[in-house]
This record gives C-alpha cells, structure tokens and sequence, in this order.
C-alpha cells in the first residue's frame, strides 16, 4: 500500500519518515519529495508497506 503523507515539518528526511513507520509494520520504502530549484523538502512524502 502507498501512503501519502502531508504536513511534514521541512527539515524531515525521507529516512526519518521510514523510521516513524517502521513502528508499524515493514516499510518497503518512504520518500519526501524534495523541491528541484531550492532543494528542500515541499512538506509531503510517499511511505510504501506491503499490505
């Protein structure tokens, strides 16, 4: 299952996303979707868990 993940603070790293997560179960793998032309983080992220 993909998890869309909004309203993350800017400074969190895709592998503190895959770190909160895996307290739930296996995390196939999580991302925050960084900003191209700044390169910070636009707030949101992917998580995937098998379901």
């Amino acid at each position: 299952m993909n998890i869309f993940v909004a309203k993350l603070n800017f400074k969190t790293t895709s592998e503190d996303l895959q770190a909160l997560f895996e307290k739930f179960g296996t995390v196939s793998s999580a991302k925050v979707i960084i900003d191209k032309l700044t390169n910070r983080s636009k707030g949101f992220g992917f998580v995937e868990m098998p379901d």
